[in-house]
């Protein structure tokens, strides 16, 4: 090993290699689950370094763990305990390369913060939409690696519907250059998706040319109180009806979730009284503010006449839009702040979540009484974090130890009965790596290890992550 770290302080000076003292910020998940010892932490400031890095460890055989704003909650990014594993950082890989105004698009290093590529594309008048609660410390790397969601799915899609091309370097050293920005490229296999959402497990991303859009003329915020989760979908409905393309956001919050937020964060001020379920719209329109403030006002107006909204608060100006939706964001934090929580990142049809729901509160409630489900997300793309949390006056980690496996077995059994999936946005990880192994269809997994093999031969890449 040491033959190997000095090659690599070699190639990369003093800045690029962390060996020695305190290296727990790499090693440790942002949910403090995972806590291992890393080899060393290489921090290459390059495409061409990131390869010789890989380069290296090929010929050690030391596995490699990528990482990027280490936000993940799948245990994704840190590397285990046998002080065995070589954590490689992108974070000095963090240039925004070039902005391409009349393409509409943008190509930045994996290392460049979510809301620093947000920054970008705004300075150039263009919307880049990709927005999570973890948008000031995430990357876009990590991003692409996890498919991440967040906010405005259900208008511009995932991040790999914003991406147009990647730089990737594979686990010999090799540098895929696909930074193309074309939106037709019809010349063989579409080796961009096949790197996106594959967690650091194929290849490693160093840079990403991504969609950008016209920035709206208008944004509308309100958040609206239902009796039942059923009416916030037929509020979504309507939403569609009414504003189609401009309906940018549709978050959910029931009941448990604001009180936490009240218990754990109560500077922050909540708008309408305790609902069973509170909706977090968003209309933005990039043609006329006028038709969008119609189309706002008459769709509220239609929901409270049909009953399935019983109270509203609209933002009247961006700093109240932003404190509505900071509301929506901070939901983690209290949870994190209240301790280790069971959670649960599912997709389902949004026509199947009312009865997924009511039928996996009942369960729960009668399983094991006291139990709080924290329960929000993006309904508007059926994606909920159905999380548990321990009943008052338990410790959160002896619930987890104790009750976590059977729960997640009911969870996901109702899920996928229903057709859904157990990762919506956060990954597979380490924590969902078996669970997977048991409910993908086989000949899905059998064809993901043969690609497995086929770009990382000797399994050095982010090994046991996933797969």
């Amino acid at each position: 090993m040491n033959g190997l770290l000095d090659a690599l302080r070699s190639r990369l000076g003093e800045a690029g290699l962390l060996a020695g003292g305190d290296l727990s910020a790499y090693e440790r998940d942002w949910r403090r689950r995972y806590a291992g010892r890393a080899l060393a932490v290489a921090r290459p400031a390059s495409t061409e370094e990131v390869a010789e890095v890989l380069r290296l460890c090929q010929a050690h055989r030391v596995a490699v763990v990528p990482q990027g704003g280490n936000t993940g909650l799948v245990g994704g990014s840190t590397p285990d305990d046998s002080g065995r594993q070589l954590v490689l950082s992108l974070a000095r890989m963090k240039r925004v390369r070039c902005i391409d105004v009349a393409n509409a698009s943008l190509t930045a290093e994996a290392g460049c913060v979510l809301a620093d590529v947000q920054a970008a594309a705004a300075g150039a008048g263009l919307l880049f939409p990709l927005s999570l609660a973890a948008e000031g410390s995430c990357t876009l790397g990590g991003n692409l690696a996890t498919n991440a969601g967040g906010t405005q799915v259900l208008r511009y899609g995932n991040a790999r519907e914003l991406c147009l091309g990647l730089e990737v370097v594979t686990a010999a050293g090799e540098v895929w250059h696909g930074l193309s920005g074309l939106r037709k490229d019809n010349t063989g296999y579409d080796l961009r998706d096949l790197f996106i959402g594959s967690e650091g497990t194929l290849g490693v991303i160093t840079a990403a040319t991504m969609k950008l859009h016209p920035q709206p003329w208008e944004r509308l915020t309100a958040l609206a109180a239902c009796s039942t989760l059923d009416d916030a979908v037929a509020l979504l409905g309507r939403a569609r009806e009414r504003a189609g393309d401009a309906l940018t956001g549709f978050e959910v919050m029931n009941r448990a979730s604001l009180a936490l937020l009240a218990r754990e964060l109560p500077q922050l001020h909540q708008p309408l009284p305790a609902a069973a379920w509170t909706v977090l719209l968003e209309l933005s329109d990039a043609e006329s503010a006028e038709h969008a403030r119609g189309v706002f006002e008459g769709l509220l107006e239609a929901a409270f006449e049909r009953g399935i909204v019983q109270d509203a608060a609209v933002a009247q100006n961006l700093q109240q839009a932003r404190a509505f939706w900071h509301l929506r964001e901070s939901i983690p934090l209290a949870q994190a702040q209240a301790g280790l929580n069971i959670k649960h990142d599912i997709s389902l049809p949004v026509s199947a979540l009312p009865g997924f729901v009511a039928e996996m509160d009942a369960a729960l409630a009668a399983w094991l009484p006291g139990i709080e489900v924290i329960d929000f997300g993006h309904l508007g793309d059926g994606n909920l974090h159905y999380n548990v949390q321990a009943p008052p006056g338990v410790a959160p980690a002896a619930f987890l130890a104790a009750h976590e496996a059977a729960i997640n077995e009911k969870v996901y059994d109702a899920v996928c009965r229903r057709g859904g999936s157990i990762s919506a946005e956060h990954g597979i990880g380490r924590l969902k790596r078996e669970e997977l192994g048991r409910r993908k269809d086989p000949v899905a997994l059998a064809l993901m290890r043969r690609i497995k093999q086929a770009l990382d031969p000797q399994g050095l890449l982010n090994p046991g992550r996933l797969l």
